[in-house]
C-alpha cells in the first residue's frame, strides 16, 4: 500500500522498536501513516545507523529482535498504521569479524558458497588493508598474534580485528612469537594483509565508496539476491512491512532489472487477510543531477526525496541575491573558484587519490574492448585512459543505466557530456571519448565483455561524484551553505516558482507516490537551517555588513583561520543558532560549541585543504576549536555573541516564514511526505552525527496538545486533510495559479482537484526585506501592493495577496467545487 505519510526513525540499541511502539499514539495523532524504519536487519555491534549490515537473514537483536519488531508492528496495525523499512542491496559490513559470509569466503576463498556474493576479482587474494604499516614492521611490532576464540584458532591483528586461518593450517600453526612462522602462515591464506593506505590503489574487490568495511555485493546473481532478501520477502509476506526504501540502488550492477525484480517477487508474494493489501512501496535512494529523471521502466514509486529537497530549497533562495553572495564569497574567502571549478578539481583530485584502483581496472576492460572492436583497433591504453578520466571529470549525473532502462533524459545528458569533455581531450583523440560515451548506451545482449566494462564505468561515475562533490567540493565552496546539501546543484542559488511547478506536474504525471523530504539522516544541515541561511539570498548587503562586523569582532586573520573557514563557521553559526538560546547561557553556549567543534572537524577534513582524515593537521584543527569555543564563551565574547544572537533575531520572522513554506508545499504537492525524526519543532541540526542525535517526544507531545506551536501546529492540519481526503493528496491533478502585481516573484499558487474536490493552495516566498527585523512570519499589507492570486474559476474574483497572508504565509482551503 501507498502511505499517506511517513516518519523516519533511526533505529539503533539506543533507540529500539520498543522506543518506537511507546510514541506510536503520538505519531498516530499527528498525522501519520507510517513508521519508515532505517535498517532493521542485524548490524555490526553498536551501530548507531544500520547500513553495515552483517547478516540481512535476521532481525536485528539490539533494536528488540523480531518479538520486538513483532509488538511495533502491532501497534501500528491498531491504529490503521503500516511500517515501511530500509534495505541495503548494495553492500555488506565486513570490518569487526561479525559478517559469517564474509569470515567464510576468507577462510576458504572461492571455494566458499559465498566467494560469488562479493565483487571480489579473483585474480589474486582478496586484500584487506587494515595495518597501519607495512606487513614486515607490523610482524616486528607483534601486533600480529594466533587467539583462540570458541576453541578455534583466529588470526588477531592489533587486537581489534580477527580472521579466519585456513581449515588446512589450524592444525599446523606456528609457536608463539615466530615472526617467520607467522608470515609464512599469512602468505598461506585466502586473502592478504596490507598498509590501509594501499586500498585506493590496490584494493581489488568494490567498496562502497571509500569504506573498506563495507563490500559490494553482486545482486545481479540470483542467488545473492535471493538470499539477502529472503527476510524482506517473509516479513512482507506476513503482513509485517508494507514496502521498502533501497539503499544506494546507483552502487548495483543493474539498477533497473534489480528493481523490476524486486517488484515481481513482492506482487508474487500473498499476503495475511488483515493486512493491508499491496501493491508494495518501493523507493529508490537516487541522487538526480540537472534536468535528469528517474526512469519509468523501474517500477518504483519515486525516489526517496533529494530531488524534492533540492527543489523546495532552491524555490526559498531570492535568484536577485546570487551576484552579491557571490562577490561577498570571493572578497571574504579569498577562493576564486566559481562552483563549477571548484567541483572539476575535486572530481581531478579524488579520481587520483582514492579511486586508483578502481579506474585501472575499468580502463583494462574498455582496453580489451577497444582491441576486439573494428571501430577503435589501433587505439592504446593509454587513449582510453585519458578518454575515461577526463569523461569521470565532467560526468553530470551519478551513472548511467543499460540502453531499455535509459531515462527520459539521458540522450540529452550524454549531448552535454560530449561538450563538457572537448576542452580537456587531447587533440585527436575527441573519437576516443565519443566512442566510450556510444558504448555507454550501445545494446549489449550477449558481449559479457562490454557489459563488464560499462558496469566498471557505471559502478565508477557514482562515488567518484558522492565524493568528489557532497563529500569534498560542497566543504570547499561555501557562497551560502543552505544550497550545499545531498543532492543539490550548488551552482545554481535559486529557481523560478515556474520551474518548481515544472516539476511538480512531471512528479504527478510519472511519480504520484514518490517521496517528498526536506530533511534526513544523511543532510548536511537541518531543513530550519537552511530555511534560516536562505533568507541572506534576499538581504545580502545586510548579510555583508553583519558578517565583516562578526569577523572584526571575532579577531579575522589574527585567529589563525582560513578565511573561507571563517566564513563557513560564521554560517553554520548563524543557521544553527538554537532557538531561545542566550548569549548569557554560558553552559547552553557550551553545548552548542561542542557540536560547531565536531562539525568543524569533519567539515575540514573533507574539504581535504588544511586537513584530511587520512592526514588530520591538529594544529590547525586546535587553532579552529579554540577559535570557535573562545567565540562562544560569554566571558571572552559578549559582543561576538550579542551580535549573533540580535542578527538571527532580526531573520526570526522571515526564517520562521520560509521553514513554514517549505512544510506546507511537503505536505500538499504531488508525492508523499516523510518527516524526519524530530523535525515537527525546529530542526537546527548540522551534518551526522549531529542529525541523528535523541529526540525529546515528550516535549512534542505536550506542544501537539497545546497546538500552539507554529510549525507543529501546521503539520497536523495539513496531515489532517490528507488523513480525510486521502485520494486527493495521491491522485488529484496539480494547477498552477496565475500570480500578477508587484509582488508576484513572491507567491507561488495551485490546486489539487478530483472529483468534484478541490485543495487550494497559495505560499509566500522570499520575505526576507518585508520581515528584517520582525519576529512574526507576516507582511504588512501595503507590502503586497497590488499583488493577486487567479482563481481557478476564471469567472471568479482576483484574491488579493494580502488578504491571503494577512494571518500566515500559508493559505490552504480544502472545498468543492463549485461552491461559493
Amino acid at each position: 500500500m501507498t502511505p499517506r505519510a511517513t516518519y523516519r526513525l533511526q533505529f539503533h540499541r539506543d533507540f529500539t522498536f520498543a522506543d518506537a511502539t511507546a510514541i506510536v499514539p503520538y505519531l498516530a495523532d499527528l498525522g501519520i501513516s507510517h513508521i519508515y524504519a532505517s535498517p532493521i536487519t542485524t548490524a555490526r555491534s553498536g551501530s548507531t545507523h544500520g547500513y553495515d549490515v552483517v547478516d540481512p537473514t535476521r532481525v536485528n537483536p539490539e533494536l528488540g529482535g523480531e518479538d520486538g519488531l513483532r509488538t511495533l508492528v502491532a501497534a501500528l496495525r491498531a491504529r490503521d498504521m503500516g511500517l515501511v523499512i530500509d534495505i541495503v542491496p548494495n553492500h555488506m559490513g565486513v570490518g569487526g569479524g561479525e559478517n559469517a559470509w564474509w569470515n567464510d569466503v576468507l577462510a576458504h576463498g572461492q571455494a566458499s558458497p559465498y566467494a560469488r556474493f562479493f565483487d571480489i576479482d579473483w585474480s589474486a587474494k582478496p586484500l584487506l588493508p587494515i595495518l597501519g604499516a607495512r606487513l614486515e614492521d607490523v610482524l616486528a611490532a607483534g601486533d600480529i598474534a594466533i587467539v583462540r576464540r570458541d576453541g578455534e584458532p583466529r588470526l588477531s591483528v592489533y587486537g581489534e580485528h580477527e580472521l579466519p586461518i585456513r581449515p588446512e593450517d589450524r592444525d599446523n600453526l606456528p609457536a608463539d612469537g615466530d615472526r617467520e612462522g607467522l608470515a609464512a602462515l599469512l602468505d598461506r591464506q585466502h586473502y592478504q594483509l596490507g598498509w590501509w593506505r594501499t586500498a585506493d590503489d590496490e584494493l581489488n574487490w568494490r567498496r562502497f565508496f571509500t569504506i573498506s568495511e563495507l563490500a559490494g555485493l553482486r545482486q545481479e546473481d540470483p542467488d545473492v539476491f535471493e538470499a539477502t532478501h529472503a527476510l524482506v520477502f517473509r516479513l512482507y509476506g506476513e503482513g509485517l512491512i508494507d514496502g521498502v526504501r533501497i539503499d544506494h540502488v546507483d552502487g548495483l550492477a543493474d539498477p533497473g532489472a534489480y528493481c523490476r525484480t524486486l517488484r515481481a517477487r513482492l506482487e508474487a508474494i500473498s499476503r495475511p487477510a488483515d493486512a493491508p493489501a499491496g501493491p508494495a512501496y518501493i523507493v529508490v535512494e537516487k541522487i538526480l543531477g540537472p534536468g535528469e529523471r528517474l526512469p519509468a521502466s523501474w517500477q518504483v514509486d519515486g525516489t526517496s526525496g533529494y530531488d524534492f529537497m533540492e527543489e523546495v530549497s532552491a524555490l526559498l533562495h531570492d535568484p536577485a541575491g546570487e551576484a552579491p553572495l557571490d562577490a561577498l564569497w570571493h572578497d571574504f574567502s579569498g577562493r576564486m573558484l566559481d562552483y563549477p571549478a571548484e567541483e572539476l578539481l575535486a572530481r581531478q583530485q579524488l579520481l587520483s587519490w582514492s579511486f586508483d584502483g578502481q579506474f585501472r581496472a575499468c580502463a583494462e576492460l574498455f582496453a580489451q574492448l577497444a582491441a576486439e572492436r573494428e571501430e577503435s583497433r589501433g587505439w592504446t591504453s593509454g587513449m582510453l585512459r585519458r578518454a575515461l578520466e577526463r569523461l569521470l571529470w565532467v560526468f553530470p549525473v551519478y551513472r548511467t543505466y543499460r540502453p531499455r532502462d535509459n531515462a527520459p533524459t539521458q540522450a540529452e545528458m550524454l549531448d552535454r557530456v560530449r561538450a563538457a569533455v572537448i576542452p580537456f581531450t587531447p587533440p585527436g583523440e575527441q573519437e576516443v571519448a565519443e566512442q566510450v560515451l556510444d558504448w555507454l548506451v550501445e545494446p549489449s545482449e550477449g558481449d559479457r565483455l562490454l557489459q563488464a566494462a560499462r558496469r566498471r564505468f557505471q559502478q565508477l561515475t557514482a562515488p567518484i561524484a558522492a565524493k568528489a562533490v557532497e563529500d569534498t567540493a560542497f566543504y570547499r565552496y561555501g557562497r551560502l551553505l543552505s544550497r550545499n546539501d545531498v543532492g543539490f546543484d550548488a551552482h545554481r542559488l535559486a529557481q523560478s516558482v515556474d520551474s518548481f511547478h515544472q516539476g511538480c506536474a512531471v512528479r504527478a504525471r510519472d511519480f504520484p507516490a514518490s517521496m517528498l523530504a526536506t530533511a534526513t539522516h544523511d543532510h548536511k544541515r537541518g531543513e530550519d537551517v537552511r530555511a534560516r541561511l536562505a533568507v541572506l539570498s534576499a538581504v545580502p548587503e545586510e548579510w555583508r555588513a553583519e558578517v565583516t562586523g562578526w569577523d572584526w569582532l571575532a579577531g579575522g586573520e589574527r585567529s589563525g583561520v582560513d578565511p573561507a573557514d571563517r566564513f563557513m563557521f560564521y554560517q553554520t553559526l548563524l543557521g544553527a543558532w538554537p532557538a531561545g538560546l542566550r548569549p548569557d547561557d554560558a553552559a547552553g553556549l557550551g553545548d552548542f560549541a561542542a557540536r560547531l567543534v565536531a562539525w568543524q572537524v569533519k567539515a575540514l577534513r573533507e574539504a581535504k585543504l588544511r586537513s584530511s582524515w587520512e592526514a588530520p593537521d591538529e594544529a590547525y584543527e586546535g587553532t579552529c576549536r579554540q577559535m570557535v569555543e573562545g567565540l562562544l564563551d560569554p566571558a571572552q565574547s559578549r559582543p561576538f555573541l550579542d551580535a549573533v544572537d540580535g542578527f538571527a533575531g532580526r531573520l526570526a520572522g522571515a526564517a520562521l516564514a520560509n521553514s513554514l513554506a517549505q512544510v506546507a508545499l511537503k505536505l500538499t504537492v504531488p508525492g508523499m511526505p516523510d518527516t524526519y525524526q524530530g523535525c515537527e519543532l525546529e530542526d537546527f541540526s548540522l551534518v551526522d552525527p549531529d542529525n541523528r542525535r535523541p529526540v525529546d517526544y515528550a516535549q512534542r507531545q505536550a506542544l501537539l496538545a497545546e497546538r500552539r506551536h507554529p510549525k507543529l501546529v501546521l503539520i497536523r492540519r495539513l496531515l489532517g486533510l490528507r488523513r480525510v481526503d486521502p485520494a486527493l493528496f495521491a491522485r488529484g491533478d496539480y494547477r498552477p495559479l496565475e500570480v500578477r502585481g508587484a509582488r508576484e516573484g513572491n507567491v507561488i499558487a495551485f490546486t489539487r482537484t478530483l472529483e468534484g474536490r478541490r485543495l487550494t493552495c497559495a505560499v509566500a516566498l522570499r520575505l526576507g526585506p518585508a520581515l528584517l527585523d520582525r519576529a512574526e512570519p507576516v507582511a504588512d499589507a501595503d507590502w503586497w501592493q497590488d499583488t493577486t492570486v487567479a482563481p481557478e474559476d476564471p469567472a471568479a474574483e482576483r484574491l488579493d495577496a494580502a488578504r491571503l497572508f494577512a494571518a500566515s504565509p500559508v493559505h490552504v482551503a480544502l472545498d468543492r467545487v463549485g461552491d461559493g
